[in-house]
């Protein structure tokens, strides 16, 4: 082989190699045209961006759903957090005023109750004053020193807020026996015909008597204590125009 055809086949070599070389490129640079013109291809993809973007607007409705509601249950609870505290403070409100007018009215009773008993007091102390009536058991008594009728000495105590005397207990006759210094004197007990009963000057009607002859007898309606020398069992009826001393009682403390 001579130099000159050796050199025509190494030049020959070497533009097949470039050839070839250039090929592959060529190869490679219509690999993605080629793809990309394939109409499978562009529909698949088509097709796979539209599910993304349903399956993104689905994603996106859920999450607006699940906002909304989150939104409304915060709202409820919200609600809740201030119309709960609102209800519980108007009823504790409600009591708290109920209790302050109660103690209002309370208190303007015992502010009454007060006014009265200072009056009382007042009335005692005036009277005790006079040196004309003694206190015993929640109540004034006064003896007179001249005798009148039944009726007049009735109308004696009546003008001085008093009446004449209702004896209700043992107690209270053992006080008048040392009372009325043994004398007879006038009580406030009467006999009504018409009902035939005995009766205090309130008008209740007699229930425990301290009569000296264990029952009234007589044609009297009208009762003296004192009468006969025993402590305790002293009374007895006489007409009621006799005149006797008679003793009034006034009630303090009812």
């Amino acid at each position: 082989m001579s130099q000159s055809d050796y050199d025509d086949l190494i030049c020959f070599e070497k533009l097949n190699r470039a050839d070839q070389d250039e090929m592959v490129v060529v190869v490679y640079e219509c690999v993605d045209p080629v793809r990309g013109c394939d109409p499978n291809s562009e529909m698949d993809d088509t097709n796979a961006k539209r599910i993304l973007q349903t399956e993104s607007n689905t994603l996106g409705s859920r999450n607006h759903r699940l906002a909304a509601v989150r939104l409304g249950l915060l709202c409820v609870l919200l609600l809740t957090a201030i119309t709960l505290p609102w209800f519980m403070f108007t009823a504790e409100r409600d009591n708290l005023q109920t209790s302050y007018t109660k103690m209002t009215t309370d208190r303007d009773q015992l502010q009454k109750e007060r006014d009265g008993l200072e009056r009382k007091l007042s009335e005692l102390e005036r009277i005790i004053s006079q040196q004309e009536w003694i206190f015993f058991n929640s109540s004034l008594y006064h003896i007179s020193t001249k005798e009148k009728s039944w009726d007049e000495s009735r109308q004696f105590c009546r003008e001085r807020g008093a009446d004449l005397l209702i004896i209700n207990s043992r107690e209270e006759q053992d006080f008048i026996y040392k009372f009325r210094r043994g004398q007879w004197a006038w009580i406030g007990l009467t006999y009504k015909d018409r009902e035939r009963v005995w009766r205090w000057v309130d008008s209740s009607a007699l229930t425990t008597g301290f009569w000296s002859r264990g029952e009234a007898t007589g044609s009297g309606l009208c009762v003296v204590t004192g009468y006969g020398p025993d402590a305790v069992l002293n009374w007895n009826n006489y007409y009621c125009e006799r005149e006797y001393i008679w003793i009034c009682e006034k009630r303090v403390f009812t």
